[in-house]
C-alpha cells in the first residue's frame, strides 16, 4: 500500500482513528459458547450479529421488513462487532496479518437476490481498516432465519501474528 510521502502504511489501529471509527464494546455471547478461539496463527470468531448492548439493533428480513440499505447497515454493525471481539482477544488489531475468510448469512424474503450487496458493507469496512491487500475470500448465504431475528450474521477467520 502506497502512502503519502513514502511513509509506512498505516496500521489497522491508526486507520480506525483516521476514519473516526470507535469500536463498540465487544458483544456478550447469547448462548453457551466463546466468541473467539485461536489455534496457532488462526483466529476463528463465532457468528457476529448486528447487536448493541444486550440485543439486536436490526430485526427482520431484507426485502420484507428491511430494505437493502438497512441490511447494509446491519452488516456494517456486525463487522464493527467482529473488530471489537478480535481486538479484545488479540489486544490490538495490528496483530492481524490477513483476513482469511468472511462468511455472510443474510435473511431475505421471496425472490430477493441482493445478498452480495448487503455483504459488501462488511467487506468494505474490513478493507478500509486492514487494506485491500488483506481482503478475504468470501461466501454469502441466503438463509431463512438467524439468531435473535437479525438479518445478518458474519463468520470470520483471521491469520494473526504473535
Amino acid at each position: 500500500m502506497v502512502t503519502r510521502e513514502g511513509s509506512r502504511p498505516a496500521s489497522a489501529e491508526q486507520r480506525l482513528k483516521e476514519l473516526g471509527i470507535k469500536l463498540p464494546a465487544p458483544p456478550e455471547p447469547f448462548g453457551t459458547y466463546v466468541e473467539a478461539v485461536q489455534t496457532g496463527n488462526l483466529l476463528f470468531l463465532s457468528g457476529m450479529l448486528p447487536t448493541e448492548g444486550h440485543g439486536a439493533k436490526f430485526i427482520g428480513r431484507v426485502g420484507a421488513e428491511l430494505d437493502v440499505h438497512a441490511g447494509r447497515k446491519a452488516a456494517h454493525l456486525a463487522a464493527l462487532n467482529v473488530l471489537a471481539v478480535a481486538r479484545q482477544h488479540l489486544g490490538s488489531l495490528d496483530k492481524v496479518t490477513r483476513i482469511v475468510r468472511l462468511g455472510v448469512s443474510v435473511v431475505t424474503s421471496g425472490d430477493v437476490r441482493d445478498q452480495p450487496k448487503v455483504a459488501d458493507a462488511a467487506s468494505e469496512l474490513l478493507q478500509e481498516v486492514f487494506g485491500k491487500d488483506k481482503s478475504p475470500c468470501r461466501l454469502v448465504y441466503g438463509v431463512a432465519s438467524l439468531p435473535l431475528g437479525t438479518p445478518v450474521e458474519l463468520e470470520v477467520i483471521f491469520e494473526v501474528s504473535d
